[in-house]
């Protein structure tokens, strides 16, 4: 099956009117915020979006991304390979027009159009990706190399004893 490139832009009104399915790639090194957190750039984003409109008559986008990246682990400093998932389903609104938020089901995350009523979904995807990355991704347990841990044992030898700021105070209050 031939790899397609997802739209960079999509109206999304015109989209869930047509029911419209995007099933592609993106690839890994045109999203600039997720490669800087990367150790390899190269490779593909799997991107499935649909479009369409719920029962309640709001417009949505949902879909899935999935990846395969290389990270360093921050525990031993080794590249370390992860599989990135996330799914998203989000509502676009326009944010001069449309003010009234709370009708909005749980289920769906806001997205604002921008001032032609499109929503970039390159970005919106890389949003998703940055946000299933781990804060500080590490081996599993056991897995890292023990003499590339950096670390010590041993016992806290106790603070040298300091002069009360005090005790000027309390020799003017004897006197």
């Amino acid at each position: 099956m031939q790899k397609v490139k997802i739209p960079i832009v999509i109206d999304p009104v015109r989209a869930a009117q047509k029911r419209s399915s995007f099933d592609g790639i993106v690839p890994l090194a045109n999203l600039d915020r997720l490669s800087e957190s990367l150790l390899d750039p190269n490779g593909d984003v799997e991107v499935t979006v649909h479009c369409g409109t719920d029962e309640q008559g709001l417009t949505y986008i949902e879909g899935e991304a999935r990846c395969q990246i290389q990270v360093r682990c921050e525990r031993c400093g080794d590249a370390m390979p992860m599989e990135l998932d996330a799914s998203f389903a989000y509502t676009p609104i326009r944010s001069d027009i449309d003010s009234a938020h709370d009708d909005i089901p749980e289920r769906y995350d806001v997205i604002e159009k921008n001032e032609h009523g499109e929503v970039n979904l390159r970005q919106l995807v890389e949003d998703e990706l940055i946000l299933a990355l781990p804060l500080f991704p590490t081996h599993d347990e056991g897995q890292c190399d023990p003499a590339k841990v950096q670390m010590s044992w041993g016992e806290i030898e106790p603070e040298p004893e300091k002069p009360n700021p005090f005790a000027i105070l309390q020799e003017l209050k004897k006197k």
